[in-house]
């Protein structure tokens, strides 16, 4: 038998498979990826008796390759946020799903764990962009001021870290980044205890930022903004982030942050209005590599000419 942890490379899948893993230890092999490799149940293989667990993955991007894998004997606990399509029926499967735009999948196993490690799932709302539901949880929690300025920072540098066109683009591998974490019961001991790693995210996150904050909209109104990123490594680090910053500070405005894959695709994050999170999801959809969550999606790979479809696509939504 073999434990298999299959996880999002991001903040909320790092931080849910680090509550899990706190809570029941396991010698497992890890797959993951950068944020966008979302298919990673094809890379998997598994045989009768197999343990796995699929974290902040969508479901219905992974239904053929979960269905091989239970199929094959495998059993698989799956927690996720995103549209999971039709769930399987099926005596291997454990699905915990909730599709609420006020939850992640670090919330749902919080919730599972009975807030055995909350900390790391507060961390994870915050990283999340779900900033008003981590607050909320901060305050309930009794942390201070301080306290609720660290774990924001930390969840937001671990969701920064996913983004990119490719593992090169990373500070860290979301592996390493996780094995980092979880040698760690709250998110407080590793800020201070683990002093390195911290500050090599945190200074990479702030260099990134300041650069992407300098760039000019290539498209405004008001209520669209799209940001285009230059052909660069710290550019496609900071495409995430950056957006989620700009819905901050622009609550009633969309964005789309576009940056180069290669010669001839965008890779884009898509942010809906914070003051309407909504139809981010459907907007890419429309496009064959696009998917992602209402108020936070992305395409994979957007035909460099067709970026003004883009435009009236949102344009259209929002309008």
């Amino acid at each position: 038998m073999r434990f298999i942890d299959v996880f999002n490379g991001d903040a909320d899948g790092i931080c849910a498979l680090v509550q899990l893993r706190l809570a029941e230890p396991r010698n497992s092999e890890l797959v993951t990826g950068i944020k966008r490799d979302i298919n990673l149940l094809k890379k998997v293989q598994a045989d009768v008796g197999d343990k796995l667990t699929v974290l902040d993955l969508s479901m219905e991007k992974n239904a053929a390759d979960l269905m091989r894998l239970l199929e094959a004997g495998a059993e698989v606990f799956y927690a996720d946020h995103h549209q999971p399509g039709e769930i399987p029926q099926h005596a291997g499967l454990s699905a915990h799903i909730d599709m609420a735009a006020t939850t992640c999948t670090s919330l749902i196993i919080d919730k599972y764990l009975n807030g055995q490690f909350h900390q790391w799932a507060i961390t994870a709302a915050y990283g999340d962009n779900l900033t008003a539901v981590a607050e909320q949880l901060a305050d309930e929690a009794g942390m201070t001021f301080e306290q609720r300025e660290e774990v924001k920072s930390l969840g937001v540098y671990l969701n920064y870290n996913g983004y990119g066109a490719n593992i090169d683009d990373l500070i860290f591998h979301p592996a390493e980044l996780f094995k980092q974490c979880v040698a760690y019961a709250s998110p407080f001991d590793f800020i201070h205890e683990n002093r390195a790693a911290y500050e090599k995210l945190s200074t990479g996150y702030n260099d990134d930022m300041r650069a992407g904050l300098t760039i000019a909209p290539k498209y405004q109104t008001e209520k669209l903004a799209v940001i285009c990123l230059p052909d660069e490594k710290w550019a496609r680090r900071v495409s995430g982030v950056l957006g989620n910053e700009l819905a901050n500070q622009f609550p009633d405005r969309a964005h789309a942050i576009v940056s180069v894959k290669d010669a001839d695709h965008y890779l884009v994050s898509l942010r809906a209005p914070n003051s309407n999170r909504s139809g981010a999801d459907e907007i890419a959809g429309q496009f064959p590599t696009g998917g992602g969550r209402k108020a936070a999606a992305g395409i994979n790979a957007l035909p460099m000419q067709q970026l003004y479809k883009l435009i009236e696509a949102m344009e259209k939504h929002y309008a």
